[in-house]
């Protein structure tokens, strides 16, 4: 477990580490379909960050990507097929982070949340559009800033 972690709980930990998933499965599926090439995309975004990102992060994408493809399908087949229903329980989920980001040092918080902010933005990107316009579709782009995650200033 990354330091920065490891003074929280078992459980703020898995909900910190399940964020990644959880906005793959909110961004890839946000019209309805999940679509594989954004998850693809997300599975090597992982593996990428835990060793060519922000070297406080490094830590962390590493541990999320040792069981990201197991842990990013086991919720994709328990979640609902409705996409609002869907939606509604990863909001519920990604909420979560409100309460425990306050009782990370700043800094790293910051990070952090930046960093799925970056991470949404890049699964939304993976696919669609025409050299690079439009990539975003509407569905995606009410769901890519992360609302439910009060931000980290």
């Amino acid at each position: 477990m990354p330091k920065e972690l490891e003074s929280l709980t078992t459980e703020d930990q898995k909900v910190l580490m399940d964020a990644v998933p959880y906005i793959t499965i909110l961004v890839a599926g946000a019209d309805g379909d999940i679509d594989m090439r954004e998850v693809h995309w997300s599975e090597k975004l992982t593996k990428i960050r835990s060793f060519s990102y922000e070297e406080e992060l490094r830590p962390f994408y590493k541990k999320v990507g040792e069981h990201y493809d197991e842990r990013l399908h086991q919720l994709m087949d328990n979640l609902p097929k409705d996409t609002d229903s869907r939606n509604q329980i990863i909001t519920e989920e990604l909420s979560k982070l409100n309460t425990i980001l306050p009782k990370l040092d700043h800094f790293y918080a910051r990070l952090y949340y930046l960093s799925l902010k970056s991470f949404a933005d890049h699964v939304a990107h993976a696919s669609g559009g025409v050299m690079g316009w439009l990539s975003v579709g509407f569905e995606e782009y009410k769901v890519v800033d992360l609302h439910m995650i009060d931000p980290v200033e």
